[in-house]
């Protein structure tokens, strides 16, 4: 399978297929780092890792990612660039898309990470914003299938607020692959009827329907 171009914006974009196979890939590179292989897939290429919002662990997993694969990161915070400010994020999409050959962006506006992948030319990873976190979901369900060995018809229940970023992304990875996704919280806190709808459409196909 090749995904070799394309941006990483939500899993709402991905076919179980596609998904699946992020999953096992990032198990055998996990595998090969364990016995001191690296790659060379971004050997000469530069990327931009940005950040609205800080992270210890999304800023680390980007970065040692990279320089495993032979890349070179460059962390760009908020304080560094002037996204959204002097600047609007479709002239910054453009200058970082000719000097970067990919871009990662952790902050608020899904609406940026969106206008980031039309305007740069480059992939586009979401490393979160307020609408999802579609990388966290992809290390979550290798930890799950990593302990049971399957995903298909897991049973997960996300406790918490259910209208945020993870809740979000988990109930569309759960429904894409055939997990059965329970939300527990308050109706204050349910997620938005659309999202809704749209991931018992996912479970249908995946021959998993949401309850």
């Amino acid at each position: 399978m090749n995904l070799k171009g394309r941006s990483f914006l939500t899993l709402k974009d991905f076919t179980p297929e596609e998904i699946e196979y992020l999953i096992d890939l990032a198990a055998d590179l996990k595998a090969k780092k364990k016995q001191g292989i690296t790659g060379n897939s971004l050997k000469g290429k530069n990327i931009a890792l940005i950040f609205e919002k800080p992270s210890t662990r999304t800023r680390c997993a980007f970065t040692v990612g990279c320089i495993d694969e032979g890349g070179h990161p460059e962390y760009l915070g908020k304080d560094d660039i002037q996204l959204g400010h002097k600047e609007s994020v479709e002239d910054t999409a453009r200058v970082l898309g000719r000097m970067f050959d990919g871009i990662e962006f952790r902050g608020f506006k899904q609406e940026t990470v969106e206008k980031l992948a039309k305007y740069s030319g480059v992939p586009v990873w979401n490393g979160l914003t307020d609408c999802y976190h579609p990388t966290q979901i992809l290390a979550d369900f290798l930890t799950l299938k990593e302990q049971f060995g399957h995903l298909k018809g897991l049973h997960l229940i996300y406790t918490g607020d259910g209208r945020n970023n993870m809740a979000n992304s988990l109930m569309i990875g759960s429904s894409k692959l055939g997990l059965h996704f329970t939300i527990l919280a308050p109706k204050s806190l349910w997620p938005g009827e659309e999202l809704v709808s749209l991931c018992k459409t996912f479970g249908k196909d995946s021959g998993e329907p949401l309850p």
